[in-house]
């Protein structure tokens, strides 16, 4: 019997195996700021901003949106909700790929992840407006590209 499996015996006697939940990490609901680019051979294919909706230190679940597809390696650029020092913004950068999709929104599963430090823009704006280079780019990027 799979650990993952249990057995439930009917009132006629017979008995079938459901599944049990398989995620052993636990998921925060978080709704932060998502810059998402697919990535396909190095190169962009796609990019979009949307929303998570639950974090976990294995996957995301994220509103991108629109539709898009499994099986795609996906970039994101997660504005942090804290300050490094109280002063620095942060983001998660998550390089993984979308497991599942259902409407508008899909699953992640991290294959890479690192916090950043991220720039303000001279503007003033508030939150983060650079993502250095990416984990899934070209080693030849500039370290401080406009996302």
């Amino acid at each position: 019997m799979n650990a993952l499996m249990t057995s439930v015996t009917s009132p006629t006697g017979s008995s079938r195996w459901i599944g049990l939940e398989r995620r052993s990490d636990r998921r925060y609901e978080l709704a932060l700021t998502v810059r998402w680019r697919l990535i396909r051979r190095r190169r962009i294919m796609d990019s979009g901003t949307g929303t998570t909706v639950d974090v976990s230190s294995g996957g995301l679940l994220l509103d991108t949106g629109r539709e898009l597809e499994t099986g795609v390696m996906i970039e994101l650029s997660i504005a942090w909700p804290v300050l490094l020092h109280n002063v620095a913004p942060l983001q998660l950068v998550v390089a993984g790929r979308v497991v599942r999709a259902q409407g508008r929104r899909i699953a992640v599963r991290m294959i890479q992840h690192e916090f950043r430090t991220a720039g303000v823009s001279l503007a003033g704006r508030s939150g983060p407006e650079l993502m250095p280079r990416s984990p899934l780019s070209s080693a030849r990027t500039t370290p401080n590209r406009v996302f």
